[in-house]
């Protein structure tokens, strides 16, 4: 059955207006402002969006699923799941799970889990090591999103810290390099200071003043070297500083060589929140300054920032609300990511072009993805439907991350996502989900 969506309207390439979409099997197949005058209605499914509008699929590139070995925390069927119902159609999946994914085998059976269990599409990075670059090497680009180096250390020990190890990287990686760049030395020596004054009594505000903005921008500022001095493809993940922008380039994404994504925890959160909110908010990065937070948004409006993506990050709350040299950092993010979104433009701070811009068709131009991102005829049909006039308050009855607890619990947002397809399947409904719907990996086109 096809389906047509009839009086929304759609956002979509920089423009709007009102119009009428059909879906036929996977695909797009019309895109009009004129309501085809011969359709035999009993051979679609109907769905009237007055009154909503219609994006293409949100595309996260910074997922953490916590699949294999972490399942505690969430897996690739419940962090899927909680994507579709936030918009998200499809992601981008990091190596540092238990077992690492940094060899080709972990590699292709992420690849075999996801095509049994993931709601959404996917994709996974090749993670790097200093003593892996035989198995980077072989990482095929037109299957694989890219290589994921931890320039600072975070969840999973995966840190490259040795010269050679990462020149060889940088000059030999097959696709796109992402990194996670804060200078460990930088923050080891905050650590000592911090411990040697505090003791055990350190306190979640010290974070962004342990993995400092110095710490940031003297690892950003390393990759970028070594990209411009390889001709690597860089994509700098989760930027949390004002210094660090001073590094990027303005312009159109597929223009550039090296690229910036930020996360929505450091355009929502300020430094001032850590009394309210604490471990709950603890991030790495951290979120730092509200002078840092407003200009990442500038830095997004004008081009210098290209991607908003999570860093979806799920612990368990035990594993949160523990002593700061105890507590794990990261959040769970990808079910509340495009309503976060949306509600910034309710706050005047953006237009919905720019949202879809930087959450869509930034990430489909810069990774190459085939047939996504965008409403098009003929490609994917991954979209999202959402009623700008429909309030709901985020509770732990609403929320689906395995690890059941939100930052945003008790925010009320004032827009609601009712719709979500994935490769012209409807996967989300109202608060409902349809488990026998699954994702597609991604391709590139490269």
């Amino acid at each position: 059955m096809k389906t047509l969506i009839k009086n929304v309207q759609i956002i979509n390439e920089g423009a709007q207006f009102l119009g009428h979409l059909i879906i036929e099997g996977s695909y797009f197949v019309s895109i009009s402002d004129t309501l085809p005058s011969d359709i035999n209605h009993a051979n679609y499914r109907i769905i009237d969006g007055t009154g909503k509008i219609a994006l293409p699929g949100v595309i996260d590139d910074q997922v953490h699923f916590r699949e294999p070995g972490l399942t505690h925390k969430g897996d690739i069927y419940t962090e899927s799941r909680a994507a579709v119902a936030g918009g998200v159609t499809s992601y981008m999946e990091m190596p540092n799970t238990n077992p690492q994914t940094i060899s080709q085998d972990a590699l292709k059976q992420k690849f075999e889990l996801a095509a049994e269990k993931s709601a959404a599409n996917f994709s996974f990075y090749m993670g790097a090591t200093n003593n892996n670059l035989k198995e980077i090497v072989k990482t095929d680009p037109k299957q694989i999103c890219g290589i994921k180096v931890f320039m600072g250390s975070s969840t999973g020990n995966m840190l490259v810290d040795e010269t050679k190890a990462l020149q060889a990287i940088f000059a030999e990686a097959p696709c796109l390099v992402a990194t996670h760049s804060e200078e460990e030395s930088i923050i080891r020596l905050n650590l000592e200071l911090f411990q040697k004054k505090y003791g055990d009594a350190i306190q979640t505000a010290h974070h962004p003043l342990i993995r400092s903005a110095e710490a940031c921008y003297v690892s950003s500022a390393k990759a970028i070297e070594l990209a411009s001095k390889y001709g690597t493809q860089l994509h700098v993940l989760h930027l949390s500083t004002a210094r660090e922008m001073a590094l990027f380039d303005s312009g159109p994404v597929e223009n550039k060589k090296i690229t910036g994504e930020v996360c929505v925890h450091h355009l929502w959160f300020d430094d001032t929140a850590y009394e309210t909110y604490g471990n709950r908010i603890r991030w790495n990065p951290a979120i730092k300054t509200r002078a840092d937070k407003e200009a990442l948004l500038n830095a997004l409006l004008n081009n210098k920032l290209d991607v908003v993506a999570t860093d979806h990050a799920p612990h368990t709350l035990d594993e949160k609300m523990n002593s700061y040299m105890k507590s794990a950092s990261g959040g769970p993010l990808v079910q509340h990511s495009l309503i976060a979104m949306i509600e910034m433009y309710k706050q005047g701070k953006l237009l919905l072009e720019d949202v879809v811009l930087k959450m869509c068709h930034a990430p489909a131009r810069l990774f190459k993805i085939n047939k996504r991102g965008f409403i098009r005829e003929g490609y994917y049909a991954d979209l999202v439907l959402v009623d700008l006039n429909e309030s709901f308050t985020v509770t732990p009855d609403n929320i689906l991350y395995k690890c059941k607890w939100s930052p945003f619990e008790g925010t009320t947002f004032n827009s609601k996502i009712t719709h979500t397809f994935v490769n012209g399947n409807l996967v989300y409904q109202n608060g409902i989900i349809d488990d026998k719907v699954r994702g597609m990996a991604l391709t590139f086109d490269r």
